[in-house]
């Protein structure tokens, strides 16, 4: 029976003493000051609605921030993959002339590096890169 008396006060105290960080809480995300928010323990069903209003309030507003917030990084992420993918496109596409310009010779030997593991030498890269700017020095030459 002493129990039963203590339980009551025990729960007010739980009560007030949640009300009280909700309203510390909500004072700091609205920057109000909390003594103008505060309640004691005879505040009535009206305050605690009004709590729950301010209460509510700030977790739509944290919500609206949290969903601009992702909105934008959405955005930003959206035009990187598109940049990616341009990219990715244009390096098809130098890479399908390279093969069709290259001698079998080098495509083989290029495979072969790759299943080495060993990166191609600087004398081949030039090799390569040389070839096709030899044929348009030469057809340049006798028209002059």
């Amino acid at each position: 029976m002493n129990a039963q008396c203590c339980r009551p006060v025990a729960m007010d105290l739980g009560v007030y003493q949640l009300r009280h960080f909700s309203i510390s809480f909500l004072s700091s995300l609205l920057g109000t000051d909390s003594s103008s928010l505060r309640l004691d323990s005879s505040s009535s069903g009206a305050s605690v609605v009004a709590i729950d209003n301010k209460i509510e309030q700030a977790m739509d507003l944290v919500k609206s921030h949290l969903m601009y917030a992702v909105r934008e990084e959405v955005e930003v992420l959206k035009e990187q993959i598109k940049e990616l993918i341009e990219k990715n496109s244009q390096l098809e596409q130098e890479n399908t002339l390279l093969k069709t310009l290259a001698s079998p010779e080098q495509l083989a030997q290029f495979q072969a590096q790759l299943q080495t593991g060993s990166p191609p030498s600087s004398g081949q890269a030039q090799g390569t890169a040389q070839q096709p700017a030899q044929p348009a020095s030469q057809g340049s030459g006798p028209s002059a």
